[in-house]
């Protein structure tokens, strides 16, 4: 890339981003039912305009095929007709949910008689960094635009015609609504120069979300001159704590490796306390061999499955997103945790057992996100933990942490009413 074509992208992206600010306040604005108004719209769009975004989804089905992409790449990025009604359908999703935007919290009288509360008030602009599959342009739009942010997307290459054929059509809808198009911007170029100039507009962008691998959230992180939103991995661990009930025990372990091993909520490392392992460690290589799970086990698992491979050091931070599981004896549930602390990615941890008072002190102890009793890792999603649809799952303490639904996208600013209060 030459320096002119550089340049060009720079101003480009700033201009868009420029643009996205200049809509903000008119989203940050608007009431709950002119929001839900534009978000029917542009689910009526997408739903009438099915056969255009089929036909913009087979010039990247069609340029994977010539990059070679696997077959699991080519099905996420794939648009079909039910895919495209299952995007119409979690905008509608969206439109059920509660608006935080104007609500006001806490409130409370101060001696003086001052009320003080605080009120929620969208962030601003969201930057939006993704890769892969195109409904994520549709899902961050639509949670962008409940909570009155305006939002910038730059979506993967893989995906450019897609992405770009969604924009346009939510686009003409909020237009078509009475608010600006601009509060859902687009970036419709493919070069990594895009990305870096995105990152690099601090007066425009309040908040960047990255979704994808881990190295793009690395980059991104690095390179990012705003506040960044991080999710790097999901090393998941499950705890089976010494009186735990073995049978259900081995029903929530298979769950959480084996329903989904490809997402960031499933099991990654099984730690199992020494007293129950020779009972629960054999039961349960034997649920994960009929799923298809390969064991890489720490030497006492070894011995007491024989068969399983030995792990590595390595093993223990890795997020396989695969049928593997790294399966580790420990003396302790001290020990458990301070494995957690060691290799976890602050994502989900789990403790099984019938110990309530072992079982709350896990829960006050370990750090992720979202940390469960006797229940699988799977649970960490929004929709299961009752937000509704959510932008992605935060590892990152400042400002949200956990599955980002409505609310997270969302600050809160202090209000205060009073009578004619001055300060003494």
């Amino acid at each position: 890339m030459t320096m002119s074509e550089t340049g060009t992208i720079e101003t480009m992206v700033m201009d868009i981003c420029r643009a996205a600010k200049t809509a903000a306040p008119a989203l940050a604005h608007a009431g709950t039912r002119v929001k839900n108004a534009a978000l029917r719209a542009m689910s009526e769009g997408l739903r009438s305009r099915a056969a255009f975004l089929m036909e913009e989804n087979a010039k990247d089905l069609e340029a994977g095929k010539t990059r070679g992409l696997s077959a699991a790449m080519t099905d996420r990025l794939l648009l079909d007709g039910a895919r495209i009604r299952q995007m119409a359908d979690g905008i509608e999703e969206v439109i059920a949910l509660p608006d935080p935007v104007g609500g006001i919290e806490r409130m409370e009288r101060r001696p003086n008689g001052l009320l003080v509360g605080r009120m929620r008030i969208p962030l601003g602009v969201i930057g939006i960094i993704y890769e892969s599959r195109p409904n994520v342009t549709a899902d961050a739009a639509a949670l962008c635009v409940k909570s009155g942010n305006a939002v910038v997307l730059r979506g993967g290459s893989e995906a450019i015609h897609s992405n770009a054929a969604i924009a346009e059509i939510l686009r003409e809808a909020l237009f078509a609504s009475g608010l600006p198009a601009d509060a859902v911007s687009f970036i419709p170029v493919t070069e990594r120069a895009a990305i870096d100039a995105m990152l690099a507009q601090e007066d425009s962008i309040d908040l960047i979300i990255p979704r994808g691998g881990e190295g793009l959230i690395r980059s991104v992180a690095e390179k990012s001159r705003i506040p960044v939103i991080k999710h790097y991995k999901g090393v998941c661990h499950i705890y089976v704590d010494e009186d735990a009930d073995v049978a259900p025990s081995v029903r929530v372990c298979v769950n959480a490796k084996a329903q989904r091993p490809g997402v960031c909520n499933a099991m990654e490392t099984l730690l199992v306390h020494e007293a129950i392992a020779p009972a629960f460690l054999p039961k349960v290589a034997e649920a994960m061999s009929r799923e298809g799970v390969a064991l890489r086990g720490c030497p006492e698992t070894v011995r007491l499955v024989p068969g399983t491979v030995p792990a590595t050091e390595a093993d223990w931070g890795t997020e396989y997103l695969d049928l593997i599981l790294a399966v580790r004896v420990v003396p302790s549930m001290d020990a458990a945790m301070e494995h957690i602390r060691r290799h976890g990615s602050l994502h989900t941890e789990a403790i099984l057992t019938r110990d309530h008072a072992r079982a709350m002190r896990f829960l006050r102890e370990v750090d992720s996100s979202l940390v469960l009793v006797n229940a699988s890792t799977r649970f960490n999603d929004g929709y299961q933990l009752g937000l509704g649809a959510e932008i992605g799952i935060s590892t990152t303490k400042i400002h949200a942490f956990g599955p980002m639904g409505l609310e997270e996208l969302t600050t809160s600013k202090f209000v205060a009413f009073g009578d004619g209060q001055v300060r003494q």
